[in-house]
């Protein structure tokens, strides 16, 4: 039997179908398109699924391989699935592809499934499935309702997912609420899919930061005491510093009117980060973002895990003293050069306390550690990959996802800001002008590493153009439909024996196909870690219900009809809730 380990590519291919991706310059996602590597093709999936028919009719044949691709055509003429794993095979077998695909056709098994299955151009194989399958997915769908939609994939491996870890050095603006938003999802998403998941919030409470924020802060208040300060450098502007600052002086009048920073840095800076970091806690609460375990920097210090953390490192011989300072040698791990650990000073870097957290994550016995970070600190990556490989750890345990900047407009014209001089608009800001759907939402419609352009004006439109509105809107126009149904007595609950032979039309036929495959675009957003693919398969999804409605009547058909798109209704609702479950929006039982 020939084995094959072929690479794969992902394809984008997509019928030209539902709404567009009003906010996002990418193209939406596939409407179907399967890319499993082995460990994921194994997953636990009902065994009538396209991808595992080919798998079998490869083997017929001869022909073991870890993967198959499946796509939707481009064009409806073209049936309503097709591979290309004929081509793709043929350099290895050294055959024609078209000699390949006629061998794959015939090994299928499965008849009763397919309406045709044709060989087409240099090698596809596209598939038309018959309406009786399409009815009978529908219909373990609305049954088995979460066994369906959410295949195993994590059986209970333990994944730590770190994100937000933002300064207590002022309120949270858009990028880290775009952060909170991809975090929360991922973990939303891999809980879904049976991993057993942690989230933590790095508090960065020593150091530099946050010593100029007390500093700040200190300024602030003896300028309510009309005692000189000269203001640092780099210091921290803005209201909240002098709001800070105006509550100290409420509280202890000018009773540190004669004092220098550095006999009370102590207090100002405790208290202004505690304030600060209670902020952020109230504003992620607000955000619907809730962490399980929250990790202080300051605390590795006190308890001596950062010192411990180095004599490993040195007891290993990765430590070494050069200019009256300590290093660490990163460079055998393949970074670009070695890093200082402490400073000459006999101050420590940031990279200190960085290397002692994530030796004490790796010590908490996790599968799998995901990192959520700015994009400015992609060249911090290989530092950490070093870090890890050093306290013997497995360095593929790690995955970092960078987070872009937001571009916030206002009717198309750029918002300016900048934390520093105290000029920016904050996570709290949009959240309330916006509400905690639209930003969640639009924080998902790309890729975490592309730029995201939120214009505040556009968000706020009840119509196509605002995706959340169009998606809470097919979800709470569902229930106005159901309760219709009920106030005529028509029952709005369904089981294995509903008929479902009247749904035949092509807009019925769509909406039926986008649903059964939710599990792939589901494994697929498992698979790489990417929630934004669930926020582009409900725009379409919900772009195709709405013409759908509008064609059809529910409700005013014969019995069997109503039942059946009754039922065809329901799973749209489930799918809905599911999708916007994960991406932590409500779904609205009225607008």
């Amino acid at each position: 039997m020939e084995t094959l380990h072929t690479h794969h590519r992902v394809h984008t291919t997509r019928r030209t179908i539902g709404i567009s991706n009003r906010f996002s310059h990418e193209p939406a996602a596939p409407f179907f398109s399967i890319n499993f590597t082995h460990k994921y093709a194994t997953l636990k999936r009902s065994e009538d699924m396209i991808e595992d028919i080919l798998l079998k009719a490869l083997r017929e044949i001869g022909i073991e391989t870890d993967f198959v691709e499946v796509e939707i055509p481009k064009h409806e003429a073209l049936g309503d699935i097709s591979t290309p794993t004929a081509m793709l095979l043929a350099k290895k077998l050294r055959k024609n592809p078209s000699v390949i695909a006629d061998s794959i056709i015939a090994a299928i098994k499965e008849p009763d499934i397919f309406d045709s299955i044709e060989k087409a151009g240099a090698g596809f194989i596209n598939f038309r499935l018959k309406p009786s399958y399409l009815h009978s997915k529908l219909k373990q769908l609305y049954t088995e309702g979460e066994g369906y939609l959410r295949p195993n994939a994590g059986k209970g491996r333990k994944i730590q997912i770190e994100f937000v870890s933002a300064n207590p050095t002022g309120p949270l603006h858009l990028g880290h609420g775009r952060g909170a938003a991809l975090g929360a999802a991922v973990a939303n998403l891999l809980s879904a899919a049976g991993f057993s998941v942690e989230k933590e919030f790095y508090i960065n409470d020593a150091g530099r930061q946050v010593k100029l924020l007390g500093e700040s802060v200190f300024c602030r208040y003896k300028e309510r005491t009309n005692t000189p300060c000269d203001f640092p450098k780099d210091g921290y502007h803005g209201d909240y510093v002098d709001e800070l600052a105006g509550e100290i002086h409420k509280d202890n009048g000018d009773k540190f009117s004669n004092a220098r920073f550095d006999e009370v840095s102590e207090f100002f800076i405790d208290y202004a980060y505690k304030a600060m970091l209670s902020e952020i806690k109230k504003d992620l609460s607000d955000f619907g973002v809730e962490f399980d375990t929250w990790q202080s920097e300051k605390e590795l210090f006190t308890n001596g895990t950062v010192i411990e953390a180095i004599k490993r490192l040195r007891d290993k011989g990765l430590i070494y003293d050069q200019d009256s300072a300590v290093w660490f040698k990163a460079t055998a791990f393949g970074d670009e050069k070695d890093r200082v650990l402490i400073k000459s000073d006999g101050q420590y870097t940031y990279f200190a306390s960085d290397i002692a957290y994530h030796v004490l994550k790796l010590n908490r016995g996790f599968d799998e550690l995901i990192n959520i970070w700015g994009a400015d600190h992609h060249g911090y990556i290989p530092r950490i990959r070093a870090v890890i490989k050093a306290a013997g750890g497995d360095e593929s345990k790690l995955l970092v996802l960078l987070v872009q900047m937001v571009m916030l407009q206002r009717g198309g014209v750029p918002v300016q800001m900048s934390k520093r001089a105290g000029e920016f608009v904050t996570l709290r800001d949009v959240t309330n002008e916006v509400g905690k759907d639209i930003t969640r939402f639009i924080f998902l419609t790309r890729r975490p590493d592309s730029q995201l352009e939120f214009d505040m004006e556009t968000v706020k439109k009840e119509s196509s153009e605002n995706p959340v509105y169009y998606i809470q809107y097919a979800y709470a126009r569902i229930n106005s439909v159901f309760e219709k149904a009920r106030e005529r007595q028509i029952p709005v609950t369904f089981d294995g024996t509903t008929d479902l032979c009247g749904l035949s039309t092509p807009e019925e036929l769509l909406l039926i196909k986008k649903l059964i495959f939710y599990p792939t675009t589901f494994l697929n957003a498992v698979r790489t870690r990417e929630p934004h693919r669930i926020t582009f398969y409900l725009q379409e999804l919900a772009g195709l219900f709405h013409p759908f409605y509008y064609k059809h009547r529910i409700l005013d058909e014969e019995e069997s009809l109503t039942r059946a798109r009754l039922m065809l209704c329901a799973c749209v609702k489930i799918v809905i809730a599911e999708g916007l479950n994960i991406l932590g929006v409500s779904t609205p039982d009225k607008m």
